[in-house]
């Protein structure tokens, strides 16, 4: 009996070559190739690319008289899944060969692997921007476990059933078009199934729901569900394109686990970001709030006193609304304000801001302002579009704007002074009790 085959450590013996000369019955569980396979076969080889260099460092330093121990490397094995090797070896100068030891550490590099990604993903969560930039992070994350080239998070929206993705990274596919979540893709299955699938090249696939139309067959494709406690959120994807690259039980296992600390990175990212939202918005009409409306105003005038251009503050009120509420009820009323909030968006340009104060009064902040002038024919163009008929409900309304206008620097040079200008303007507008077609300026600063 041949003790060192009854070793968990694999035996193996190299020559001056660089080739196998024997190898204990372990190599098979560790390497995948049986002793008689490997004899012959040049042990660099099977060394990951990226390690080759060293590993013909390590062995050149035993075979000159040294000896290695604890020197890690890693192998491809014979059915392509990479393993993590650490060694002992020294040299035979009476056989001319390299006597190894190889112990196989693929768990416990998986194992730390893992615990370093669950560590990342937590940072990512805390230190990211939007969940584009979290993303981002986690795909640089993932890459460290395994081969990600071809990285995505898709995210499944259980009130709109709509799937969308948050994240793709494709080398030969662009980003789908957000779509109803449907089983015709593996990325729908996974999520619908809540479970993983894993598919190399070549693989059958007539054991799942369908064959979907994002797999062509050749590529090796994983795909995750992300679990919450409120139910799977969505799916991990990865894929490669490479005959030599593709995925299996390892990691499907490393994917599985860093997954739920994706999805509640995820989740914590998302619900950061809604009340991010709910602070600096307006939650009925989707325009700036007074915070966000300040803070944006503050940074105006700050580039309009580095700068030549000017701005302006147009304060409006809506004229005939409390008795639109009282009469048709504050559902109608919200609905109308919603209406009036899209108008007013479309009245003005993009880079403008538009801000629902409270009620039913507005702020619009114009920059690079030409001309007092331009600013009244911005006015105007509001009273005119606000001026068509809203069809709510049934109903045909009409409404009257009071608009107040405060220009920088002349009327004010401070966000307050500028705010307050333009609501006594429009005040004084209202209280004269029509709509004047000249919009009214607010009285200029009293030096």
């Amino acid at each position: 009996m041949d003790y060192a085959d009854l070793l968990l450590d694999a035996i193996c013996i190299v020559d001056a070559e660089g080739r196998f000369v024997s190898a204990s019955a372990a190599c098979e569980r560790i390497f995948g190739y049986t002793p008689a396979e490997l004899v012959g076969l040049p042990m660099l080889d099977m060394v990951l690319e990226e390690d080759r260099e060293r590993t013909r460092a390590a062995a050149k330093q035993v075979m000159q008289g040294g000896s290695q121990a604890h020197f890690e490397n890693r192998y491809r094995r014979k059915d392509g899944q990479i393993v993590h090797i650490m060694w002992t070896a020294t040299w035979s100068e009476a056989d001319q060969v390299r006597v190894g030891v190889a112990r196989d550490v693929t768990p416990l590099k998986q194992a730390q692997k893992r615990q370093a990604a669950v560590y990342a993903i937590s940072e990512a969560a805390h230190a990211s921007g939007d969940l584009q930039d979290l993303s981002a992070r986690i795909h640089a994350i993932i890459s460290t476990l395994m081969p990600a080239e071809n990285f995505v998070v898709a995210l499944h929206d259980a009130d709109s059933d709509e799937l969308s993705f948050a994240y793709h990274v494709d080398a030969r596919h662009p980003a789908p078009a957000s779509a109803r979540l449907s089983a015709d893709t593996f990325c729908g299955q996974a999520i619908l199934g809540g479970r993983e699938i894993l598919l190399p090249p070549q693989a059958d696939a007539s054991t799942l729901l369908h064959h979907a139309a994002d797999w062509d067959g050749k590529h090796s494709w994983l795909g995750v569900p992300l679990q919450s406690s409120k139910g799977t959120i969505g799916a991990l994807v990865v894929k490669s394109y490479s005959d030599s690259q593709h995925y299996g039980e390892n990691e499907r296992e490393l994917l599985q686990f860093v997954s739920t600390q994706v999805a509640h990175a995820i989740v914590r990212k998302r619900l950061f970001q809604r009340l991010e939202y709910m602070a600096q918005y307006d939650p009925l009409t989707g325009l700036a709030n007074r915070v966000l409306f300040y803070e944006r105003l503050r940074l105006a005038l700050l580039s309009a006193a580095a700068g030549d251009s000017g701005l302006a503050v147009l304060y409006l009120d809506l004229n005939g609304f409390k008795s639109v509420n009282d009469t048709y009820g504050h559902a109608l009323g919200d609905t109308l304000l919603k209406l009036v909030a899209r108008r007013l968006r479309h009245s003005v340009r993009a880079s403008s801001v538009v801000a629902r104060f409270g009620g039913d009064e507005f702020v619009v902040l114009l920059e690079e302002l030409r001309s007092p002038a331009h600013a009244a024919s911005v006015a105007a163009a509001i009273r005119a579009g606000l001026a068509q008929p809203f069809e709510v409900d049934g109903q045909c309304l009409s409404l009257g704007t009071s608009i107040g206008i405060a220009v920088y620097p002349q009327d004010g040079e401070s966000a307050e002074e500028l705010l307050q200008r333009a609501d006594q303007a429009m005040y004084a507008q209202k209280n004269e009790g029509r709509v004047q077609a000249t919009p009214v300026f607010g009285a200029g600063r009293r030096r």
